[in-house]
């Protein structure tokens, strides 16, 4: 928590969908810290302590998001992490996330009222 609200940490190498899920969580009185790469979200983790982790699977790299969650998971993350993917469904099927320390996938282009519940259901007001 930073100034009585919660922080989100958003990591993916597409600014305007980062500007975007800015714009979305802040208006709902939630923080937003972003990071376009894994390197980027690694050190923002590391100096900002988020609340959440919404991580894309597929960044610079094809499994950077992957990797990244890996590493938080070496670290002993704490906070809940949510991939963003835009295969969506089917990477809840064809994949056990919760082997990787995840706590969802959301799909990409993201619903706004499934993000916002999301947050809500994790984090509260």
């Amino acid at each position: 928590m930073r100034q009585g609200k919660h922080v989100v940490l958003c990591v993916d190498d597409d600014q305007d969908f980062l500007d975007s899920m800015k714009t979305i969580i802040e208006s709902n009185h939630y923080l937003v810290d972003i990071a376009a790469s894994a390197e980027e979200g690694l050190l923002k983790y590391k100096a900002e302590k988020p609340d959440l982790v919404i991580v894309d699977l597929m960044m610079e790299e094809v499994d950077s998001g992957t990797n990244l969650v890996k590493e938080f998971k070496a670290l002993g993350l704490t906070p809940p992490v949510y991939m963003l993917s835009s295969v969506g469904d089917g990477l809840n099927l064809s994949t056990d996330y919760t082997q990787l320390g995840l706590a969802g996938v959301l799909q990409k282009p993201i619903n706004p009222q499934i993000l916002l519940a999301t947050l809500k259901a994790r984090l509260g007001k």
